[in-house]
């Protein structure tokens, strides 16, 4: 087994305006991604809602037990975190 590497990513949450630098690594999950980008938004610039979160990489949802590694995500890459609201489209 390898030691997890430091990722940061370029993200951006929902409906914010910024985009911030978030420090994950290659054995972080989609989920935990997705939870460490929207901490520094959701309920301060975005409004909570009580929806699962998904993280889009390259215009696709990545399942949430994908791994950074897994999922091919490099250092600086750009990745959004939404929302995944039943019935919705992105």
């Amino acid at each position: 087994m390898t030691t997890p590497e430091l990722v940061p990513l370029n993200a951006i949450f929902s409906t914010d305006f910024v985009q911030i630098l978030v420090p994950v690594t290659t054995a972080d999950t989609m989920d935990e991604v997705a939870a460490a980008v929207a901490s520094h938004s959701e309920g301060r610039r975005v409004r909570a809602l009580p929806h699962p979160k998904v993280v889009v990489y390259q215009g696709e949802k990545m399942p949430g037990h994908m791994t950074v590694a897994e999922a091919g995500i490099q250092p600086l890459d750009h990745v959004a975190v939404e929302y995944d609201i039943p019935g919705e489209t992105s």
